[in-house]
């Protein structure tokens, strides 16, 4: 299981937050936020993606790897892998979790870093330099 809430935020860093509502009924709004999220992390920010609403589907297992943002593009699990590489943290948010049946111990993928509440959400917003939504 994904690691519990903790504080994330140094006031030193520079952070983002990207609230990914998107998912598969939108594919082409799916794969610019990890992209935008790896840049910002190349670039020395500390990059949160927080899934909440039908964005909590990109990390059921099965969905990512099943469809792109555009015909022949690339799967939207391997820019969910390259922002995990470039150290983007992933939250998902646990009260979306059952309108979309996703059990928090069995349906997430690997690459999830923490299964959090909307008060992390809070948290992470209110210390952010920057907010985006998708």
């Amino acid at each position: 299981m994904p690691a519990a809430d903790n504080q994330y935020l140094d006031p030193e860093d520079k952070t983002v937050v990207i609230l990914m509502t998107s998912g598969p009924s939108t594919p082409q709004r799916c794969a610019t936020p990890f992209y935008l999220g790896s840049m910002m992390a190349a670039m020395d920010a500390e990059v949160h993606i927080f899934f909440t609403m039908e964005g909590v589907r990109l990390m059921e297992r099965g969905v990512a790897e099943s469809f792109s943002a555009m015909d022949g593009g690339k799967k939207i699990i391997d820019f969910i892998r390259d922002a995990k590489r470039a150290g983007v943290i992933l939250h998902v948010c646990l009260p979306a979790l059952p309108g979309y049946k996703i059990d928090v111990d069995n349906d997430l993928i690997d690459e999830v870093d923490h299964v959090s509440r909307a008060s992390t959400l809070a948290d992470l917003v209110l210390g952010s330099d920057n907010v985006i939504t998708f």
